[in-house]
């Protein structure tokens, strides 16, 4: 029973995992027609792209902070995006009363 109860994982192991949600969070941004599939796929993309960023500043001859730090930087951002995306989502849910991709051509009109 004592120790710390860390265990330790495979650096391969955890960039495979965030290529693993980089590449489910692609093909659902590039496939997917319905928009709230479409934000929370990028979202998926963006917390790939943070544990990537966590996993390089523990790396190096000199491991740091700065990973981290940017990470949480890019975590603020993504919120602030999802919060922007969900109220253009509503403004067009309520004008056109869907929410499929294909249906946003107002340009065509």
């Amino acid at each position: 029973m004592g120790g710390s109860g860390l265990i330790p994982v495979p650096t391969a192991s955890i960039l495979a995992l965030a290529a693993f949600l980089f590449c489910i969070g692609l093909y659902g941004a590039l496939t997917k027609r319905n928009l709230i599939i479409v934000l929370v796929s990028v979202e998926l993309m963006l917390n790939a792209a943070n544990i990537n960023l966590v996993v390089f500043s523990r790396l190096g001859v000199a491991p740091n902070l700065d990973g981290q730090v940017f990470s949480l930087f890019a975590i603020t951002v993504a919120a602030a995006e999802l919060g922007v995306g969900l109220a253009l989502l509503l403004a067009i849910f309520r004008l056109r009363k869907t929410s499929e991709v294909k249906d946003l051509n107002t340009l065509k009109r």
